[in-house]
């Protein structure tokens, strides 16, 4: 008996309806010979008799336990969780609320890049109580608002061509990830305001070249636009391509934030003739990034492959880029640095919470360091080896506001690189689908019909303004705190509630080193053992 019923239990009453609807319709066509009731009936019979279809369809299937059990009804589940991203994010996100970014904090870019109103009513949104809020001190005699540009000169005394670099920079994007219209996007806008555009670790292609504003050249295990065949490093021919004055300063990229330690594959059958052309891969074959470098692998090698860069380069600023791992690696990085008397002249911390257009969850949520905590173990460990003063630091991970740089900066950077804010302000919505070749805005896609949908003229006018707001933002900003220049910036200028009733200053968080400690024998428990470990030869612990 209850074999007999089970067509008709919620599980399966909609499969049943929509048969028995079918047959019905199908009856009365047949029984009726009036050819205009087979016009009224066809249309419903399509319908009813294509889900009955797919009923059976989900019956007979095996993926799925669900369809199996409702079939036709479980779709609906299906279906709302396909648009449950765009439901949470138009209908229920406060204005606090969405990761990786706020509501608000989309907000603002896009008003910044449209130029308008970019001010809020009624009072901060914040709970100014709870544990993890944080401030800057502002001071009771104001400055007037500095109009100047904030820009800060990267090169050491072995670089012969430093670079005047603004304070706010755009990250490491490579073409591929970014649309043509993207890139072409992002570089007439640092053209315009004078900023600099870092090429991501996919080569230097030609719409990075097209409208001439600044580039950083990222150099990736994969050597893209400077190889060998064999995927090795090209010294020649990477001297051919940084001899181009466009390009200010050479990145070596040794890990990126979202997934450090993880290479990367862009199948044989997405390698396109023009992408085979700019990275210098074959086409047919699988473009591969390494998870390490085949150029060096001790710390000296990498000091000195830094080294022969510059030369290469022609004496251009030459630096590294990383998210802080092991705290014995960077510190052996820096044993290099004094015994083999090579500096970069920069180094890019990048955060775990910075951005890419796909990465392992594992990797995105639980490896490497935050930006903030290795942004200032870095700006001490090159104090403990009298090396700061030589060396600058940028700083990338979540950077979208005035206030995002000015606390980086508090900590240790010289300047701030940002991705997602000016993704932002070319018109991305947040719809993570980076990895998918479906970015709605044309952003992240190689899709020319979807990346149509960005005008480069319009966006490139965007990226400026957000770059010229937000920096006139920072400006109010130290105004405010009595300063003139972000390089005045001092963890004393920050708090933090740590406790709903106890408050901790930035120095108190982030403690400074004395300058020679590292070499004089430090006992601050955050360098000691991790010192002692350390060795210029390896990046294997000694011991």
């Amino acid at each position: 008996m209850e074999t007999i019923l089970l067509p008709f239990s919620p599980r399966y009453i909609v499969l049943t309806i929509c048969a028995v609807i079918t047959a019905l319709l199908v009856g009365i066509g047949i029984f009726d010979h009036n050819i205009k009731v087979w016009e009224i009936l066809l249309v419903p019979i399509v319908i009813f008799g294509a889900l009955t279809v797919l009923g059976i369809r989900d019956l007979l299937q095996k993926n799925h336990a669900v369809l199996r059990n409702y079939p036709i009804s479980a779709h609906i589940r299906f279906l709302l969780e396909e648009i449950r991203p765009e439901m949470r994010q138009y209908f229920f996100e406060s204005e606090k609320d969405g990761m990786p970014f706020s509501r608000d904090t989309r907000a603002l870019v896009y008003q910044r890049a449209k130029m308008q109103l970019d001010k809020r009513p009624f009072g901060t949104q914040e709970d100014v109580y709870r544990e993890g809020y944080e401030w800057m001190h502002h001071s009771v005699a104001p400055k007037a608002l500095n109009s100047a540009e904030f820009r800060v000169t990267i090169g050491g005394p072995e670089c012969t061509k430093p670079y005047s670099a603004s304070v706010f920079n755009i990250s490491a994007m490579s073409f591929g990830a970014l649309s043509p219209q993207a890139v072409r996007a992002l570089n007439s806008g640092a053209k315009k305001g004078r900023f600099a555009h870092d090429t991501g670790e996919g080569g230097v292609s030609p719409y990075h070249r097209e409208n001439g504003g600044d580039i950083i050249w990222e150099i990736g295990s994969g050597y893209f636009g400077c190889r060998n065949r064999d995927g090795s490093f090209n010294p020649e021919e990477f001297a051919r391509v940084a001899a181009d004055e466009q390009i200010k300063m050479v990145e070596l990229k040794i890990s990126q934030g979202a997934k450090p330690g993880h290479g990367g594959v862009l199948p044989a059958a997405k390698v396109s003739e023009e992408i085979s052309r700019i990275r210098g891969v074959a086409m047919g074959e699988d473009c591969i990034s390494p998870a390490s470098h085949r150029a060096f692998s001790t710390p000296l090698q990498m000091m000195a492959f830094v080294g022969e860069m510059r030369r290469l380069s022609g004496g251009k600023p030459a630096g590294f880029k990383m998210c802080i791992g092991h705290p014995w690696e960077f510190l052996a990085i820096c044993k290099a640095m004094l015994e083999s008397g090579i500096y970069p002249d920069f180094i890019v911390i990048d955060g775990n919470e910075g951005g890419t257009g796909a990465a392992p969850l594992e990797f995105m949520d639980h490896l490497g360091m935050p930006m903030r905590e290795g942004v200032s173990f870095v700006h001490n460990a090159l104090i403990g080896i009298n090396a700061r003063d030589r060396i600058k630091i940028g700083a990338g991970g979540k950077i979208a506001t005035a206030f995002d740089m000015a606390r980086a900066m508090a900590i240790g950077a010289d300047w701030c690189n940002s991705a997602r804010g000016f993704m932002f302000a070319l018109g991305c919505i947040q719809s993570l689908s980076c990895h998918t070749d479906r970015c709605p805005t044309g952003v992240t896609t190689q899709d020319p019909t979807r990346a149509r949908a960005l005008v480069v003229p319009l966006k490139a006018e965007r990226v400026y303004m957000y770059h010229h707001a937000t920096l006139h933002a920072l400006s109010e900003l130290l105004a405010a705190a009595g300063l003139d220049h972000p390089q005045q910036l001092q963890p004393i200028h920050f708090s933090k509630r740590a406790s709903s009733t106890e408050v901790m200053s930035f120095a108190k968080l982030y403690p400074p080193l004395r300058p020679g400690e590292l070499i004089e024998g430090t006992e601050d428990p955050r360098f000691r053992d991790a010192w002692a470990m350390a060795r210029a030869d390896s990046f294997q612990p000694a011991g």
